[in-house]
């Protein structure tokens, strides 16, 4: 049994590994339009609302995570548009990957310059 205190709820920081800094910040603050809050020599932090996101080189001994990050969007079809058109390429066009008697729940995948996977997704209410 585990008390309230370490229970495990709620996600601060996500972090990805990068090849390069510079070219991350051109993808995920120029093409991506998230907003930055520092970088330094080997990180940039990112705040996507109450998840901040860490892009970092590898440590010394190159261990990369295989994490995917997906970001909610109200409309994806408009997301999906507006990132297109800031350069960002896409596995494929947004589709249903679930439905229920209320809800669709719509995705789309890409990658960052350093092959680290990404996904918009966007809950769509049949009503």
């Amino acid at each position: 049994m585990t008390s309230e205190s370490s229970s495990l709820d709620k996600i601060g920081q996500i972090a990805l590994t990068i090849d390069s800094v510079d070219e991350a910040l051109r993808f995920y603050r120029d093409a991506l339009g998230m907003k930055l809050i520092f970088s330094f020599e080997r990180m940039a932090f990112f705040d996507c609302g109450s998840v901040r996101l860490m892009l970092s080189l590898p440590e010394a001994d190159g261990l990369r995570g295989g994490s995917v990050v997906y970001f909610t969007v109200p409309d994806i079809t408009e997301a999906f548009a507006s990132l297109k058109s800031n350069g960002v390429k896409f596995n494929g066009k947004p589709h249903v990957v679930h439905e229920d008697a209320e809800h669709e729940l719509w995705m789309t995948f890409f990658h960052d310059p350093s092959g680290n996977q990404l996904a918009l997704m966007s809950e769509v209410s049949k009503g």
